[in-house]
């Protein structure tokens, strides 16, 4: 009888420090948070290799995340919502690309403000973007073409 005590406690501590784990991981990724921030799309010819969840990047500096991914069926390009920060406004004009953080690394959007005095609002649209580069297709089009001169 004891002994089914003892291993009840150490359960139960087992279990508290996983929830405080989880806790404290779902707290600083923001995974799931809704920053109270408002909604804005993209549409980009192509977004290989973005995942949901990717960093909104303004200035090297996350200030959102990609919160949804469609296609759009009349024209097959790719529609990209992201949530911004409420406290970052962004000039209707401003302009949106997919970069990579390296050869390897994971693509994220960066945003770069236009000079229009007008603000986005919630639900607006970046009408100037950038499609990802294929840089595997750069690779080989930089092998097989060099030896051509």
């Amino acid at each position: 009888m004891k002994n089914s005590f003892v291993e009840t406690i150490v359960g139960a501590l087992v279990i508290l420090v996983a929830a405080v784990f989880f806790t404290y991981i779902y707290r600083t990724t923001g995974l799931g948070a809704n920053t109270g921030g408002y909604s804005v799309v993209a549409e980009f010819d192509h977004i290989d290799g973005l995942p949901m969840g990717a960093d909104v990047r303004l200035s090297g500096i996350k200030v959102g995340t990609v919160t949804d991914q469609q296609l759009d069926k009349e024209s097959y390009r790719a529609l990209v919502t992201m949530n911004i920060s409420k406290t970052v406004k962004l000039p209707t004009d401003s302009n949106a690309k997919i970069a990579s953080e390296g050869l390897l690394g994971g693509s994220y959007i960066t945003l770069d403000p236009g000079g229009s005095e007008e603000m986005l609002a919630d639900g607006g649209k970046i009408i100037y973007t950038q499609s990802s580069v294929d840089i595997m297709g750069l690779i080989g089009k930089a092998i097989f073409n060099s030896g051509g001169k």
